[in-house]
């Protein structure tokens, strides 16, 4: 079972600003106040592969994932792909242009790699409230892209 989510923002800037934002992973801790800290596993330039380990403070407990790009193609489209605690997260980032700046898709799917009947029925019943939650913060992620791609 899939759970899956999607919000855009419209942001004053070009596509080509907004992609320096999404795919400045160093700087990622400075630009958005969800993460607390990030940890770059690999060298070189954002692209396929890029891994990274980043904590993130929700609900009062901190949590670091790791993190990696499965897709690049600036600065058109990103996939990045985590595993934590039994579940596959995607978020797919899209970039759009236009009205002379950029309209940013996330898109994050959440689901369980190996669900037991357990699992599924407690994703069934609260994962839509995990995902409500989980939409409020990435809406305050794609406002912070905004501020920082409009301040370029």
């Amino acid at each position: 079972m899939e759970h899956t989510t999607t919000i855009t923002k419209h942001i004053n800037a070009s596509p080509d600003k907004v992609w320096a934002v999404i795919s400045d992973i160093p700087g990622s801790a400075a630009t958005l106040s969800g993460i607390d800290s990030v940890q770059l596993l690999t060298d070189g330039p954002y692209g396929e592969g890029t891994r990274w380990k980043e904590t993130r403070t929700m609900m009062g407990r901190s949590e670091t994932v790791e993190m990696w790009v499965a897709q690049a193609d600036p600065p058109r489209s990103t996939t990045v792909k985590a595993l934590q605690g039994g579940a596959d997260y995607t978020s797919r980032f899209t970039l759009a242009e236009r009205d002379g700046g950029t309209d940013l898709t996330l898109t994050l799917g959440a689901g369980m790699r190996e669900p037991s009947a357990f699992s599924k029925a407690m994703m069934a019943i609260f994962g839509k409230i995990g995902m409500s939650f989980t939409r409020k913060a990435l809406a305050k992620d794609l406002a912070e892209i905004a501020a920082k791609a409009e301040s370029l």
